[in-house]
């Protein structure tokens, strides 16, 4: 089966189809860093970085490039609020972007360019705009003239007459009485006094929002790339105009397919600061909520579609992340005991099944479902280990049932290590700490102190863990 994805750009599925065999541009609209990332920067910087997953588990080489948007209003705001540099302000919630991430178990991307370091091209394309009529200049300012570029909101499906000039909200007023036409949107901003600027042709100034990506992607990933991403709050105007402005200057298509991730509410409202509402990642982890949990409240719903961020959803994922950890966990808990090798062996079928699902649009929310019957069945076999000793069912089964279910989670950024779970609903009594105490019980048995030994089952039984003696050994579940 073809991948096939929806395309923002046709409104429809379509078979992908890369412009160079069996490789992938791919280019993510990244944060402007003058925040700490929400729950929106999550969903979006998760999913496309599953989709990349996705793409190379499938066989393609993918390139995956993200910028940072480090100079525009809303960073020069918050400097001038604290009285540092608009650089000062990008650095450090760069830092912070790269700390929520990792804690989110997100692969970097393959280069973070940013708008400050790509100015050479900016003011290169801008000419180049100009030089072909479609920018003008305007007192040290230069503008993008819309009604040049007949295809203009074909992304969004927008047509002037029916829109409003303005809607990225990064227009001020005194732009107004320099545009042609109140559509015209800036590439390029004169100077201001105590704003940092640059030299150019047009004077000293900074460039626009909307130029800084189709310079960025041009230098990255060349005229012309497979699938251009985004949430779907960029649709219009940036993504429009970065199509107006790029399609221009090269006469070619700016990407071949656009992916836009739908927006998150929480608890049916809109995100927003002034409804206290407002959820960083940080804020989020650190309550706690387990990542792997975020996770999969994240990729359980269509990718393109609202999803609404309550603490319901969010129990139910960890519930539902206790599960798949169970099952990622069962070969270490019992490979040695049943005789796993260490050559890994996998249903094909399974993972036929799998992939029948999510290359659908990337549903991952149909792969999930495939490797929770694994991880279900696996966990029940593990309960039967622990009270039986040993399980009726065939162990090579159960290692290639392990296995697929190990590589297949991996694809979704899932995995587990047996000293690092956590049970959120025992105190966080880690694996690794029900072990050392059952290493206490076993030399205290040793010492014939039979009340130390109590004291320890009956300690683990106050947290939901119960033990079971057998001649093999002492196990237990929770």
């Amino acid at each position: 089966m073809t991948i096939k994805i929806y395309n923002s750009l046709t409104r429809r599925k379509e078979p992908f189809q890369t412009i160079e065999e069996n490789q992938v541009k791919m280019y993510f609209c990244g944060m402007t860093v003058y925040d700490y990332c929400h729950l929106g920067h999550a969903r979006a910087c998760l999913i496309w970085d599953v989709v990349r997953n996705y793409l190379e588990w499938s066989g393609y080489q993918v390139t995956y490039i993200q910028n940072f948007t480090d100079i525009d209003d809303k960073i020069l705001k918050r400097a001038n609020q604290e009285g540092t540099s608009m650089e000062d302000v990008s650095e450090r919630f760069i830092e912070a972007y790269f700390v929520d991430m990792e804690r989110l178990a997100i692969r970097p991307a393959d280069a973070y360019p940013r708008a400050t370091h790509s100015l050479d091209g900016i003011k290169r394309l801008v000419a180049e705009l100009e030089q072909k009529g479609f920018a003008y200049p305007a007192d040290g300012d230069v503008y993008y003239s819309v009604r040049k570029f007949p295809e203009y909101g074909k992304l969004s499906g927008r047509k002037l007459e029916d829109l409003q000039a303005g809607a990225s909200g990064r227009v001020e007023n005194t732009e107004a009485t320099k545009k042609q036409d109140p559509f015209d949107f800036a590439l390029w901003k004169a100077a201001k006094e105590g704003e940092p600027s640059w030299e150019s042709p047009w004077g000293n100034g900074r460039p626009g929002w909307h130029i800084e990506c189709s310079a960025m992607v041009r230098e990255r990933l060349g005229e012309t790339i497979d699938i251009h991403m985004g949430g779907s709050d960029l649709t219009f105007p940036h993504h429009e105009n970065e199509i107006a402005q790029s399609e221009a200057a090269t006469g070619k298509q700016l990407a071949n397919y656009w992916m836009h991730n739908g927006m998150v509410k929480v608890d049916g409202e809109k995100m927003s600061k002034s409804l206290g509402n407002f959820t960083t990642i940080r804020e989020l982890l650190d309550r706690p909520v387990d990542p792997m949990a975020v996770r999969l409240f994240i990729l359980q719903a269509q990718y393109r579609k609202p999803v609404d961020f309550t603490k319901k959803a969010i129990e139910a994922a960890t519930n539902g992340w206790e599960t798949l950890q169970e099952g990622l966990l069962f070969g270490q808990k019992f490979g040695q005991q049943l005789g796993f090798s260490d050559s890994p062996v996998t249903s094909e079928s399974i993972k036929q099944k799998f992939q029948d699902a999510v290359d659908d649009d990337f549903n991952f929310a149909g792969g999930l479902a495939v490797i929770f019957e694994i991880a279900k069945e696996l966990r029940k076999e593990g309960n039967v280990i622990v009270h039986q000793g040993k399980t009726a069912t065939d162990a090579k089964e159960l290692e290639m049932q392990w296995h697929t279910l190990v590589e297949l989670a991996n694809v979704l950024g899932f995995s587990a290590k047996l000293d690092e779970a956590i049970d959120s609903n025992n105190d966080n009594l880690s694996n690794k700490a029900i072990e050392n105490l059952i290493e206490q019980r076993r030399e205290a048995k040793k010492a014939k102190n039979w009340a130390e030994c109590d004291r320890i089952r009956e300690e683990l039984k106050a947290q939901g863990i119960t033990l079971i003696d057998t001649k093999e050994g002492t196990t237990w579940h929770r």
